[in-house]
């Protein structure tokens, strides 16, 4: 995949639209996940994940080599920073979010044909119980906790996305981990199976 990922930059760096498409068809996924999960929204995620990548196309040339993945998740992540500090200005935006959106463009809503409408109903309470714990996060520990734990990336990448060396990387998603267990436990966003089981 790497080598598959080098030869359609370097052909999209040279003005090959396919190429680039094909880049985006790579992670538009993981983009969009990133940034649902940074602003809440499937709406507010649809054209952040457009404005990174329009802004990734534009500034393809100056992309020097190494992973384009954390380079394309290193401008989405900017580009959720910028909507969030745009929030704080006007926080009246946020109230047109919607967490318990029907949405099926949000992540983890969409059903798995093996399990029963039950176990589908109390995954996406889960879920959606999750991304309100996520929202309660500072933005910088919020960012690190989505990179690992919903990712899955290793801490090295998730240094790089985020600009920052790996003790601050570490420290954040310790804090993020148990900020995020303490929301979970405290409200009553926690499916009732989950709050038994971790209490037990």
């Amino acid at each position: 995949m790497a080598d598959e990922e080098r030869r359609l930059v370097e052909v999209a760096q040279r003005g090959d639209a396919e190429s680039f498409n094909a880049l985006v068809r790579l992670y538009e996924g993981r983009v969009y996940n990133l940034c649902y999960r940074m602003l809440g929204d499937p709406d507010s995620a649809a054209d952040a994940a457009q404005d990174a990548f329009l802004a990734a196309f534009r500034n393809l040339r100056s992309f020097r080599g190494g992973s384009f993945r954390s380079w394309m998740l290193r401008i989405a992540t900017n580009i959720c920073y910028d909507i969030l500090r745009a929030r704080k200005r006007r926080p009246t935006v946020s109230l047109d979010m919607n967490l318990d959106d029907e949405d099926a463009s949000s992540p983890l809503q969409i059903a798995d044909i093996a399990e029963t409408p039950d176990d589908f109903a109390l995954r996406r309470e889960l879920a959606t119980a999750i991304q309100h714990g996520l929202t309660a996060l500072p933005e910088e520990q919020r960012i690190i906790v989505i990179l690992s734990d919903i990712q899955g990336l290793a801490y090295e990448e998730i240094a790089q996305i985020t600009a920052t060396n790996l003790g601050t990387v570490k420290s954040r998603l310790s804090r993020g981990r148990a900020r995020l267990r303490e929301v979970l436990k405290a409200g009553e966003l926690l499916p009732t199976r989950y709050r038994h089981e971790s209490e037990g």
